[in-house]
């Protein structure tokens, strides 16, 4: 909490900030306002509501923080950034950003909220470093509903690949260095993308559909039908990386591409060992790779993946009821310092000499271990007591303003 204590002018929003960032970090069933106010000894949620909707502080530079905290102890000079979007299931209209989307957390078109991250993967760790709500046209067409969520006049759409580049770019003005991006067909079947990270002499592997076409010294082919062309002497037996049940082998196979452009270019193929499901990436880099670098590559993509369940599961990110994007993004960026916290002290953890009889501390057990030693939550039976009749008066007033409401349009 000191890293972001200068981001605030006053020291009350300070002091809250850092109990809602513990409570974040709780074993609370569900995590809002109401309730982490209450696990955090406060007498009502305005405090909280205050935090996140009206108190003066910078959500943006507080997430430059973030991003500083975490290279700072993540640092690995082969790290690979990691750009996908997460959705949230959400209920109304109201809520900024929000239409019936494709999200992959519901598997399926529903009203939800999406957002890009952007996550720093390195061998040490992983932790979530940007982000950026997606907001859909039918909302950018709209200056009033845009200005009610608190969105500039000035907001233009933006697809999620403009918004990964523009996170991206904001990674590397700060002043730090990547060689590598991955990323999912989204990002991977945008040219302006793939051209951008070109310019910016990074190198990329990015899923692309079956469908996609690419151009080898014999001609232009659709990705799948290069694959059937490939010899079986050619398809090489690799680990993408370690995963629960240990390393994760696939069959790898990769082509050279004609394209123009300087740097080198491929189709990377990958081949399930058991289900021979084929996946593609196209893949550049400026200067020739081996194979095992690309598989290294495209393996980091399943860190997103285990940063979005930590983050939800361990740090609230998910459980907002907010409206508004300024509150939105508050409630992001600290749910994401909250899991960067638990990522470098597994990180600095793993570092010590192991027993053989244990694995080695998960966020999981520091997040239980942190609460129960180090945290200690008002429960005394006066505040409990006192947090129900908080509770029951407060919806006894929304009772009747909602039968006030429905009386007035019945008549």
């Amino acid at each position: 909490m000191g890293r972001i204590a200068g981001r605030f002018s006053r020291v009350e929003p300070r002091l809250r900030a850092g109990r809602l960032v513990l409570g974040l970090l709780s074993d609370l069933p569900r995590k809002n306002c109401w309730t982490i106010a209450e696990w955090a000894g406060e007498a009502n949620p305005h405090g909280m509501q205050h935090l996140l909707c009206r108190a003066s502080w910078d959500a943006d530079a507080v997430r430059d923080n973030v991003r500083e905290y975490v290279v700072e102890h993540l640092y690995d000079q082969e790290a690979v950034l990691v750009v996908d979007e997460t959705g949230d299931v959400k209920k109304g209209v109201h809520t900024v950003g929000v239409q019936r989307q494709y999200t992959g957390t519901a598997g399926r078109i529903e009203n939800s909220q999406v957002a890009v991250y952007l996550v720093y993967a390195g061998e040490r760790g992983h932790a979530a470093v940007d982000r950026e709500l997606y907001v859909p046209r039918s909302w950018t067409r709209d200056p009033d509903r845009c200005r009610a969520a608190g969105l500039g006049e000035d907001i233009v759409f933006a697809t999620k690949p403009e918004l990964a580049r523009r996170m991206i770019e904001r990674f590397l003005d700060a002043g730090h260095r990547v060689g590598w991006v991955a990323g999912d067909e989204v990002y991977g079947g945008n040219p302006k993308l793939r051209s951008a990270l070109e310019e910016r002499g990074l190198g990329y592997v990015l899923a692309v559909a079956c469908s996609a076409e690419v151009t080898t010294n014999a001609g232009a082919f659709r990705a799948d039908t290069l694959a059937a062309k490939v010899p079986k002497r050619a398809w090489q037996k690799l680990s993408a990386g370690a995963g629960a049940k240990g390393n994760r082998f696939y069959d790898w196979a990769v082509i050279d591409l004609a394209e123009t452009g300087p740097g080198h270019r491929h189709l990377l193929i990958r081949r399930n060992r058991r289900t021979s499901e084929l996946a593609y990436y196209r893949c550049h880099s400026t200067r020739p790779v081996p194979l095992t670098t690309l598989v290294r590559v495209a393996g980091s993509r399943w860190r997103v993946e285990e940063t979005f369940q930590t983050e939800k599961g361990l740090a609230g990110l998910d459980e907002h009821q907010l409206r508004r994007y300024p509150s939105w993004a508050r409630w992001v960026t600290l749910a994401m310092l909250a899991h960067a916290f638990l990522g470098v002290v597994r990180a600095h953890e793993h570092t010590r000499p192991a027993s053989d009889d244990l694995i080695p501390l998960t966020c999981n057990e520091i997040q239980h271990l942190f609460i129960a030693l180090a945290v200690q939550p008002l429960s005394t039976a006066a505040h409990r007591l006192s947090w129900s009749e908080w509770r029951r008066r407060h919806q006894a007033r929304s009772r009747t303003s909602h039968y006030r409401r429905q009386a007035a349009n019945q008549t």
